[in-house]
């Protein structure tokens, strides 16, 4: 389980991680005398778009906010193109010790 272990400690090294996107919006707002508004112009804003259960979901993200959600949204892609290189070590990892396991149950089946 050695594979096992070495891609969770680089999975946690990535934490904090999202799947998911960062889109600039442009809106009017919710002021009825709003002067950009009534020019045609709109108010910038950021909008983190993800699925959630089968379902595309949207969620405004403050100004502030905008360089972790990034960072986030880069380590869940490191994190995807990570489980995607460690996929093959894992399975033959698990059916190494699955196996083992199975040629142990064969041993004590055969001695009863």
């Amino acid at each position: 389980m050695e594979t096992t272990k070495k891609c969770q400690q680089q999975i946690q090294a990535l934490w904090p991680a999202l799947k998911g996107s960062l889109a600039k919006v442009y809106t009017p707002c919710i002021r009825k005398n709003c002067a950009a508004c009534a020019r045609g112009d709109k108010h910038p804003a950021w909008h983190l778009a993800f699925t959630h259960r089968g379902r595309r979901r949207c969620l405004y993200v403050p100004l502030a906010l905008v360089p972790a959600i990034r960072q986030a949204l880069k380590n869940g892609r490191q994190i995807e193109e990570l489980l995607y290189r460690m996929a093959p070590a894992l399975i033959q990892e698990y059916r190494r010790a699955l196996g083992d396991k199975t040629r142990k149950a064969r041993r004590n089946t055969l001695k009863s």
